[in-house]
């Protein structure tokens, strides 16, 4: 037998053996991956493969300093500022972007991790302009703070007191945002964030080494609802607040969590004030909610809530004119009126800033009278399961859900500027999790690909039926999930697309634990009014007729004069002097979301309370707290006179309005279906559309966004951009 032979032999025994032990080691990998062993300064970690040093670092407490990497952004590795010793390397490695090995010893505190970072510093500083006396990052700046804890003492770049230090011209990106980029240092964290994150690529680099420049290449504004999140992002004075330059430094504010409450999503934010006022506004990490982003609207319109404001009670003269009075004149009137008419003439429109404890104040109240005319301003339609069934009008998924999806359906709904932070979640499990979008309306530009199926309601009959294609898809996807927006719901045949979709969600979803159906609401107040038991059809008032109608900071025009008996008495309470307020016989001031502890639920059922950090102007008082006054006043005292005993009100008539940053499922999704099944689909041929189409509709949508001098030039700013 040849050598060759032998060896073919030799081999071809030991195959069954190798494909054994092959498959073994196989199924132990899979079973359970292998975890690295790694010493961060001679601490034993265990990591994934993939691991970064630097997360590695984080797992044992070791903070390695950075100014380039951020945990939602792509890494970038360049501004080095991350440099630490791993054994037997001839030189330091970037933690952040370097996957650890086995056996690695990492020391980020060693002499040549130390002198890395020296250098490092030393060429970040040699450009960087001495501003801090006058800079608005000062006391939160990141090179601050690093510089002191790993900068040298003294520069050795003598050359550049002869050629100057280098200089680079401001850009004007809107008047949200101040670019001061001298002190840039190339971080790129502003352009990934646009790039990622907002879906707009405005922001990009220019040049290279010391003449490289961060901007918009042509000079105009950044066409995002997300722009005022670089500000955060920044780690020096690069780019601040327009609105909040040199008005104060971090250490004279104090700062109040709240939540926001300019959109029905609920983002947590902080509120900054100083002698009173509101300086700022600061998003607050909640992984459920915003993770660490906000809109602009709720970053920069807090101007608003110092505008146009209503400080004192007021009643219409017999000349019919609006004069001061106190609150006693204004209380009295009001009881007296309310105690002279019929029950059943009496009716109540609660706005879309509303919180849960007037809510429950004012219900309360009314139906101690006798009337149960009590209505949002937002319309929802009553039919079927409508508001009967908490399944019916919340998004059920969950804002954070949206990530786990495979195929997400948008029904009338512009999400990017009715919720822009659930827009981002949409964009992030695009981009991610390759989610596939599909969209029945208006084409819209959304910041992601989507199929737009079209924008006729009959597409929703077809898709239920199974004529349309997509019904397959829709059928074929394990976690679908459809999102039908409330602005489609305010069409006459409201209630027709809101069963038809409910049949569609019913239809394809496989389990219990993934709900498909969602509504996303526009208005913080809706589901908080909804769960207490006010009805969703201010339509209705017309009809009625009252003689005694109370508008509840009801601001958007959808209850006219015109449309009331002339000798109909009108009350309006709340803090702007808005569209409700000039229809009024009486005017009581209330007190803003920041000047209050209160509680609202977001659009996925989530309490969650503000919390008071400035006291209400001149005479207002929290809405409860007036209600409470005026039930004595007219003879039906309520029983409750402080803000736990309100809470317990709240708490008997259900029990999650108390339960805060909790989600409560909602249950009962196949007795919907039962009652869906009963209504008549008469669909209107007139195509879905939306109000929030183009960036300018979507800055001024509520009483303190249309008070807002800062909301008004980004309108002019975005009506230019639409014009050129």
């Amino acid at each position: 037998m040849s050598h060759s032979l032998l060896k073919r032999c030799i081999h071809k025994a030991k195959l069954p053996f190798l494909i054994q032990n092959v498959a073994r080691t196989a199924t132990a990998v899979q079973a359970k991956p292998q975890k690295l062993e790694v010493y961060i300064d001679d601490k034993l970690v265990l990591v994934d493969p993939g691991t970064t040093v630097l997360q590695a670092a984080a797992m044992v407490g070791v903070e390695i300093p950075r100014f380039c990497y951020h945990e939602r952004l792509s890494i970038a590795g360049n501004c080095r500022m991350c440099l630490v010793e791993v054994e037997k390397s001839p030189k330091p490695v970037a933690a952040c972007a370097m996957p650890v090995m086995n056996g690695w010893k990492v020391k980020t505190n060693s002499d040549m991790t130390r002198k890395a970072r020296e250098g490092v510093m030393e060429f970040l500083l040699v450009n960087h302009p001495l501003d801090c006396p006058i800079c608005d990052q000062g006391g939160e700046c990141d090179l601050q703070d690093e510089s002191m804890a790993f900068g040298g003492d003294r520069s050795r770049f003598q050359d550049i007191y002869y050629t100057g230090k280098r200089a680079v011209e401001d850009k004007n990106i809107g008047p949200l945002v101040k670019t001061i980029m001298t002190r840039c240092i190339h971080c790129t964290r502003c352009v990934r964030f646009g790039s990622e994150v907002a879906g707009v690529d405005d922001l990009g680099t220019t040049g290279r080494g010391s003449d490289m420049q961060i901007g918009t290449y042509v000079e105009k504004v950044l066409e995002s609802e997300l722009s005022g999140n670089i500000i955060d992002l920044c780690p020096v004075g690069a780019l601040t607040s327009k609105p909040y330059a040199f008005t104060a430094r971090p250490w004279e504010t104090r700062k109040t969590e709240s939540v926001d409450v300019l959109d029905a999503l609920g983002s947590n934010i902080i509120v900054s004030t100083r002698t009173g006022e509101v300086m700022r506004i600061l998003p607050r990490l909640n992984e459920e909610v915003n993770e660490e982003w906000i809109s602009d609207k709720t970053r920069f319109a807090y101007d608003g809530l110092k505008a146009q404001r209503l400080v004192t009670p007021m009643v219409k003269n017999s000349e019919g004119k609006l004069t001061a009075c106190d609150w006693q004149e204004a209380l009295l009137k009001v009881a007296k009126k309310i105690t002279s008419v019929a029950p059943n003439e009496i009716a109540a429109v609660a706005g879309g800033l509303t919180d849960t404890e007037a809510l429950v104040a004012l219900k309360d109240f009314l139906n101690k009278i006798g009337s149960e005319n009590l209505y949002t301003e937002e319309k929802f339609p009553m039919d079927g399961s409508g508001c009967d069934l908490r399944s019916s009008y919340l998004l059920n998924g969950r804002i954070s859900g949206v990530e786990e999806a495979d195929l997400l359906v948008l029904i009338g709904t512009n999400p990017r500027y009715e919720a822009p932070i659930f827009n981002a979640r949409i964009r992030k499990a695009w981009m991610h999790k390759e989610l596939d979008v599909a969209l029945i309306g208006p084409k819209l530009n959304l910041t992601y690909d989507y199929e737009h199926l079209g924008d006729s309601p009959n597409l929703l009959k077809d898709i239920a039926s199974g004529r349309h294609e997509f019904s397959k898809k829709l059928a074929a996807a394990n976690r679908p999930m459809i999102v039908l927006g409330s602005e489609a719901l305010q069409r006459p045949d409201g209630a027709a697309i809101h069963a038809l979709v409910q049949q569609i969600a019913l239809s394809c979803q496989k389990s219990e634990n993934w709900k498909t159906l969602n509504i996303l609401h526009r208005v913080a107040s809706q589901v908080g009014a909804l769960d207490v038991g006010y009805k969703s059809n201010p339509d209705e008032i017309e009809k009625l007729q009252p003689k005694f109608l109370f508008l509840f900071g009801a601001d958007e025009g959808v209850i006219t004069q015109e449309t009331l008996p002339k000798d109909c008495f009108i009350v309006y309470q709340g803090h702007h002097g808005d569209k409700g307020a000039e229809m009024a016989d009486v005017i009581l001031p209330g007190a803003a979301y920041t000047e209050k502890q209160a509680t609202y639920v977001n659009t996925e059922g989530r309490a969650q309370q503000t919390l008071q950090a400035i006291t209400p102007p001149g005479m207002a008082k929290e809405d409860w707290k007036i209600i409470r006054a005026l039930s004595e006043l007219a003879g039906h005292k309520l029983p409750y006179d402080n803000i736990s005993e309100i809470r317990h009100r709240m708490t008997q008539i259900a029990p999650h309005l108390t339960h805060y940053n909790h989600v409560e499922d909602s249950n009962f999704l196949n007795q919907s279906s039962a009652v869906v099944s009963d209504q008549p689909l008469n669909i209107d041929s007139s195509i879905i559309d939306t109000q929030l189409k183009f960036l300018k509709d979507f800055y001024m949508t509520n009483s303190i966004s249309r008070a807002s001098a800062t909301m008004g030039k980004c309108v002019q700013a975005a009506e230019k951009i639409a014009s050129s």
